[in-house]
């Protein structure tokens, strides 16, 4: 029998679909089901490479650990990463088919479509439980035609439908009342609940709302979710950037790691398994002191490394990164960071850019090639820095292939003996993604930038209970869930 589905839809972006899913894979494999995530088509810039060197997005991978599933292509089988310029890479399949505009994608809708209702068919057939997740809001009246994320996804999947509504925004009735309004009448009777996420305060205070809007709609409130605060996992969308920027300066005693808020800006999340570290301060500015005053810089990923790197020109960054690197204060700088801080970036094929030559920083003796093929690939090794030389597992994703001088230092060895990044004086360069996620990886590096034991005092004892268990209790304790398990169970329960 085929994997009954259910669907997490969102009156908004951002309004905690990926965790309620990660959530509730959880929860049904603690019951004994099988369970596969999937997101039909996302847009992020923040991407994972699965075992195959098939490219999805971070979401769906920490929804795959959550299941506790390897992630695979079948989970997102559309990616559309986008650039500057209202153009999107688009990955199908976990596989680059180009740059495109948004007007071309309805040529390529019905490869996308079969595309999407092979992995959805798949993994249908592998699984008990196939949860869904929506994308932005089902109720775009002007994008319902050919709304494949939401409708569409839904409709091949069967699925039975919650919808998520973030209080923390203002206006959650108004949302919840205006997005059922405008769901297609046959996809309407499938909502069988509302979980309202992210709440500061007092529930009891919501229940005559919560009575008026089940009246208004006929449909159940599942119950309310606190605001979890930082769960530590990886975000898909734009918006969740905003609380990085909103992170106040250190306080005296902690270390400050600064994020360059560059427009194309991807993959945060390489930097944020820091802020698992006590007195450990991440955040996102574009203010020259703080560059410069922080304690560790960092240059992450970028969708496209000459628009980000025109920028910083532009605004006088370049400067206030140059001038710390004369100082010789820690910048760490990943792949497109990397590149960035290079003498020269070539890109004669226009794979990322219609730019064919451009001086980079020059404060490290590496230059980038963009090459057609992309590289996708997990990696594993060790850390050159340091007296423990740590372990590091993460990928590779890249055009632009990094090519270092000779007489430089790697930053990495990889397990077949490959050197790879570079330490340059005070700046470490890598094309490495999730550098960190290991703690003693994260240790090494943070000692290397000068974080000593005087910031924290004695590092905090490891966290023994899972963060998807975690997750799962907070979410379980705080919803009537039954009906829905009853009949993702096939009332066998």
């Amino acid at each position: 029998m085929k994997a009954r589905c259910v669907m997490v839809w969102g009156t908004t972006s951002d309004a905690g679909k990926s965790t309620v899913v990660a959530a509730l894979a959880r929860i049904l494999v603690r019951r004994g089901l099988c369970v596969a995530p999937f997101k039909a088509q996302n847009m992020a810039r923040n991407a994972y490479v699965c075992a195959d060197g098939g490219e999805i997005g971070v979401a769906q991978a920490v929804q795959a650990r959550a299941a506790r599933v390897e992630p695979c292509t079948d989970h997102n089988p559309i990616l559309l990463k986008p650039e500057p310029g209202m153009v999107s890479q688009v990955i199908l399949d976990g596989r680059s088919i180009g740059r495109h505009r948004y007007g071309e994608y309805g040529e390529m809708a019905a490869r996308m479509r079969i595309s999407v209702e092979s992995a959805l068919g798949r993994l249908r057939e592998a699984n008990d439980v196939v949860v869904l997740e929506g994308a932005g809001s089902p109720a775009e009246i002007n994008l319902a035609a050919r709304d494949l994320a939401n409708l569409e996804a839904a409709r091949m999947a069967d699925a039975e439908i919650v919808l998520v509504a973030d209080i923390d925004r203002g206006g959650v009735f108004a949302s919840i009342l205006g997005t059922l309004a405008l769901v297609p009448d046959d996809l309407r009777p499938r909502v069988r609940g509302v979980i309202i996420n992210k709440l500061r305060g007092d529930a009891s205070l919501l229940d005559s709302g919560i009575r008026a809007i089940e009246a208004l709609t006929g449909v159940p409130i599942l119950g309310v979710v606190p605001h979890l605060g930082d769960l530590s996992l990886p975000d898909e969308d734009s918006l969740s950037l905003a609380r990085w920027r909103e992170v106040p300066r250190a306080r005296l005693g902690e270390f400050e790691i600064t994020v360059v808020d560059t427009p194309a800006l991807a993959n945060i999340e390489d930097v944020l398994p820091f802020t698992t570290d006590p007195g450990v301060v991440v955040r996102l500015s574009i203010a020259a002191r703080d560059l410069v005053e922080t304690d560790l810089l960092v240059l992450a990923g970028s969708k496209n490394t000459v628009h980000d790197l025109e920028f910083l020109r532009a605004t006088g960054l370049d400067a206030a990164v140059s001038r710390r690197a004369a100082q010789g204060k820690p910048i760490l700088a990943i792949c497109g960071g990397a590149q960035i801080l290079g003498t020269s970036i070539l890109d004669p094929l226009a794979i990322e850019s219609e730019t064919p030559w451009m001086a980079g920083l020059g404060l490290v003796p590496v230059r980038t090639e963009f090459q057609a093929a992309k590289r996708a690939v997990q990696l594993e090794g060790q850390l050159c820095i340091g007296a423990v030389s740590p372990r590091v597992r993460g990928f590779h994703l890249h055009h632009g292939r990094l090519l270092v001088a000779s007489e430089c230092a790697p930053l990495l060895r990889l397990a077949d003996g490959t050197p790879e990044g570079v330490v340059h004086g005070s700046i470490a360069c890598t094309m490495l993604h999730r550098l960190v996620d290991e703690p003693a990886a994260r240790h090494t590096l943070l000692a290397w930038a000068g974080h000593v034991a005087s910031h924290t005092g004695q590092r905090a004892a490891p966290d023994v209970v899972d963060p998807y268990d975690r997750l799962a209790d907070a979410v379980a304790a705080s919803l009537d869930l039954e009906s829905l398990f009853s009949y993702l169970h096939g009332d066998t329960q």
